[in-house]
């Protein structure tokens, strides 16, 4: 075989190798393209359930102070009325 076939050959491989570098080198790009993109949809995700999350709690804080209210109006409500029976009772007695 003479030194230029082996030449051609050489570069042939070389040739082979750098084109399948190039398309890894091109699929890793990508897959790192779709995998920010990736990134940027769960961080635009979690910044709004975040946002969820904090009017909620904050929802959550003014029913339960509500409830509170509810809870002590209920209880002077309750203590009025069984003022009122005892007065009853005693005006039947």
């Amino acid at each position: 075989m003479s030194t230029l076939a082996l030449h051609d050959a050489e570069l042939n491989l070389a040739a082979d190798d750098l084109s399948a570098l190039e398309q890894r080198v091109l699929r890793t790009v990508e897959l790192l393209k779709k995998e920010r993109e990736a990134r940027a949809t769960a961080e635009q995700n979690s910044a709004t359930l975040q946002q969820l999350l904090d009017e909620q709690s904050a929802q959550l804080t003014a029913v339960q102070e509500q409830v509170k209210t509810f809870e002590q109006e209920r209880e002077a409500v309750r203590q009025r009325v069984e003022r009122l029976l005892n007065q009853l009772d005693e005006i039947s007695a």
